[in-house]
């Protein structure tokens, strides 16, 4: 028989998966199960974990469904919006712990190291956001602001708040990044023209711009690395 006809509450303590969480750990539970204690409950016809098992299913996988709206979650049969706020909210925490756990690194030695930061924040969205890391004489980073937000095809970038930034920051190196979301990481003539504006600006105010990174979901474009520095 197919469990996802049967209510959870029916099911075996151990496969029930609040009880089995509790029992055996977090690392016990599948991500339809985690998924399913969010939910709380399927429908008359379908256990939580079915619904949640259908939802993974047709996101692909978890980044995937982290990018879903409101209202693309309620287009499941069984999500209504409180279901669906509530998955919207722990993914978010999910993608904010990983933001936090990778600023534990701090010190920046390569690229590599700034895609692992700044990847959780904007490799995923929809829209164009541009980002500097502020870095003191260690680089190692100071805090991080972003600066502007535009649409798909770009975002408009004020230099004198970077500089303002710096300044109040008292940063001595600075690290752009800015995210593309059609997922090209050939930096465009604009780019390169921002980035050589703000360099030349730098070396006046004595703040060594130390790269530029164009960020995707999965890979990043290193100006330094690709010796357009």
């Amino acid at each position: 028989m197919d469990e996802g006809h049967f209510a959870i509450r029916d099911w075996s303590d151990d496969d029930k998966p609040r009880e089995k969480l509790m029992k055996k750990g977090k690392d016990a539970l599948s991500d339809a199960e985690l998924l399913a204690i969010l939910i709380g409950s399927g429908s008359r016809n379908e256990s939580a974990v079915a619904l949640s098992q259908r939802i993974l299913a047709n996101a692909k996988n978890l980044n995937a469904l982290g990018k879903m709206s409101i209202s693309q979650l309620m287009k499941f049969k069984g999500i209504g919006e409180a279901k669906a706020v509530s998955i919207v909210a722990a993914l978010e925490l999910g993608r904010r712990q990983r933001v936090e756990d990778v600023l534990i690194l701090k010190r920046i030695t390569s690229s590599k190291a700034v895609f692992e930061i700044m990847q959780p924040i904007i490799g995923e969205l929809p829209h164009e956001e541009f980002w500097v890391l502020f870095l003191n004489n260690s680089n190692k980073v100071i805090s991080k602001s972003q600066l502007s937000k535009g649409g798909i095809a770009g975002t408009v970038v004020d230099m004198r708040l970077i500089f303002k930034l710096a300044l109040e920051n008292g940063a001595t190196g600075l690290i752009l990044c800015h995210n593309h979301p059609s997922g090209d990481l050939k930096p465009s003539n604009a780019d390169k023209q921002i980035t050589k504006k703000i360099k030349e600006a730098g070396e006046i105010l004595d703040v060594k711009i130390l790269d530029h990174l164009i960020i995707t979901e999965s890979k990043y474009y290193s100006f330094v690395d690709e010796g357009i520095f």
